[in-house]
């Protein structure tokens, strides 16, 4: 039996050499600073079927990631395992990771995606404007999850 022992699982992905698309990890890299007790954080630059054992070990993931079509202000979605994972070329979706962890470890947590409006996609470091509004609020939003007593109660 694995333990259970990270309350929230913050996963933030994205290509940090263009521009708006790193901002999932530059907001998982915020929430590590903040030290917070039962939050891990992992940041990647896709999601990858090995992810999976750390998604089953926690109480709730929030995977987080750049969006171009949000519009407005970053959105927390609750999201559900896929009926089969699908895994292309060794990279998968949240909801297909959510499904592999189902499968392989037997449990699977709650989840959210975190979509942050993101606007340039270039060449480069740093963010937009939007994107940075965007990384606050996704910070804030983590916060309040971790705030909250999570349900250990897993879906089967």
């Amino acid at each position: 039996m694995l333990k259970h022992h990270v309350n929230l699982l913050i996963i933030g992905y994205g290509n940090t050499l263009r521009r708006d698309d790193g901002v999932g990890v530059n907001v998982a890299e915020a929430v590590a600073e903040l030290d917070l007790p039962g939050v891990r954080t992992i940041t990647r630059h896709q999601l990858v079927p090995e992810l999976a054992e750390p998604v089953s070990q926690a109480h709730a993931v929030v995977f987080v990631d750049a969006d171009v079509k949000t519009k407005g202000e970053a959105v927390l979605n609750p999201i559900e395992p896929t009926a089969n994972a699908q895994i292309l070329a060794h990279a998968v979706d949240p909801r297909s990771l959510l499904t592999l962890s189902k499968q392989m470890y037997g449990r699977c947590p709650k989840a959210w995606t975190l979509s942050i409006p993101v606007q340039d996609m270039g060449f480069g470091d740093g963010l937009s404007p939007l994107a940075e509004a965007g990384r606050s609020l996704a910070v804030k939003l983590i916060l309040n999850l971790a705030q909250k007593p999570v349900s250990t109660e897993q879906k089967t």
